[in-house]
């Protein structure tokens, strides 16, 4: 057997790192010791790794004493400013007190309220801007379309406050609205008012208190017056001559510019409203005391029964449409009016009963005529102060206009 040669150059296979050989561990003393115990204890295969694994996990641990310790001293270190400004505030407190502020003042826990507990602010990146309540008069556009009561719905108001902002416009007649007129919106139910030298706001205030009770301290107090609270006299509140006031929950009387009630016994009654008013009628057809539905259309379009401001309801229609006598008599009025009911037919059905017709396109009657029940009369039209086609349809009880809704169905 031939003998193997030794390289001079080879390190002795001794030299090398074997599985049996422990790993270096820095340190001396008990810790070092541990951890050389500690790495014996890992599987051969993984001790090559053990040892930077566990220096790793002592520097975390120490870490989190460290930590613990800082937090430890941060509170202390509060306490003690506390400690200090209590200190430092206690004779003033007594003195002010009379020694009793123990009596009167809560304890304060630092360990109860740590500063850590704190309620976070969430960062946001919307402004949000609350709604604020209008104070002062808005405009408004009417559009095809638009009614009065619409309108007032719109901006969440009674539709007679529309009427009293908007007198010289309207004149307390909801009919006289039509497209592409500018309309003043109040901020608020009420009556708006032209003041005049001399006038004592409490005089202002129980003239516009129809239907409510406004009182002076509520126009004072309305910002959009501009009035000061403290300042003002109400009796003489030195305001402009013509300066514009909104009185707040104000009330007055409104005129009903429908069509009157027109009797054969006196029918010049109604000739200061058109020239459709008739002549003397000594005679004609007697009703059945019933109604009938006045046209084809079985909806409404626009407005409904709402006294004082509409005394009718507005039934829908296509132009041209057929409008029918809801009930026999005679013809007391028929053609143009005046005040915005355009082509207008009112029968006399001689049992205290008047039923008005208006808008129409065309009038199929004329004075003093007989009418049965359920007769052609006109057609739906758009006449006068109005927005679209429609029927308004009316009745009339011994001179006092009635809800139709309680006398005529679909």
């Amino acid at each position: 057997m031939v003998n193997e040669a030794k390289d001079p150059q080879k390190p002795p296979k001794s030299s090398q790192l074997t599985t049996e050989t422990p790993i270096p561990v820095a340190g001396t003393g008990a810790a070092s010791k541990l951890i050389t115990r500690l790495v014996s204890l890992v599987p051969a295969s993984w001790r090559r790794y053990a040892g930077v694994a566990i220096i790793v996990v002592f520097a975390l641990l120490i870490v989190g004493v460290m930590r613990n310790y800082a937090a430890g001293v941060e509170q202390s270190r509060q306490e003690q400013l506390y400690a200090t400004a209590q200190a430092l505030a206690q004779p003033q407190i007594d003195a002010v007190t009379g020694g009793e502020a123990g009596a009167l003042m809560p304890s304060f826990s630092m360990a109860a309220s740590p500063f850590s507990a704190g309620i976070s602010r969430k960062a946001s990146l919307d402004t949000i801007i609350p709604s604020r309540p209008r104070v002062d008069i808005e405009t408004y556009t009417v559009a095809q379309g638009d009614t009065l009561f619409a309108i007032a719905d719109k901006y969440g108001l009674q539709p007679q406050s529309i009427l009293w902002f908007n007198f010289d416009e309207l004149g307390d007649n909801p009919k006289e609205i039509f497209p592409g007129q500018v309309l003043n919106i109040p901020p608020v139910d009420g009556v708006l008012h032209k003041y005049k030298s001399g006038e004592s706001l409490a005089a202002i205030a129980d003239s516009y208190s129809y239907s409510t009770e406004p009182t002076a301290q509520d126009i004072i107090e309305w910002p959009g017056n501009n009035l000061d609270p403290y300042e003002t006299n109400i009796d003489n509140p030195n305001i402009p001559d013509g300066t514009l006031l909104i009185i707040p929950n104000g009330s007055r009387e409104l005129r009903d510019w429908g069509p009157p009630a027109i009797t054969r016994d006196n029918p010049a009654l109604a000739a200061y409203y058109g020239p459709g008013s008739c002549g003397p009628i000594s005679a004609g057809a007697i009703g059945n005391g019933t109604f009938i539905w006045p046209t084809v259309a079985t909806y409404l379009s626009g407005n409904d029964w709402n006294p004082p401001l509409h005394n009718g309801i507005d039934i829908a229609g296509a132009e041209g449409n057929a409008i029918y006598a809801s009930d026999g008599g005679v013809v007391v009025y028929a053609g143009w009016s005046n005040y915005g009911f355009g082509n207008l037919l009112v029968i006399d059905h001689g049992t205290g009963w008047q039923s008005a017709y208006a808008h129409m396109s065309t009038i199929a009657f004329t004075c003093g005529q007989n009418v049965s029940q359920g007769d052609v009369v006109g057609g739906v039209g758009n006449t006068g102060n109005s927005t679209g086609p429609h029927l308004h349809f009316e009745l009339v009880y011994q001179g006092g206009k009635v809800n139709p809704w309680g006398y005529v169905s679909p």
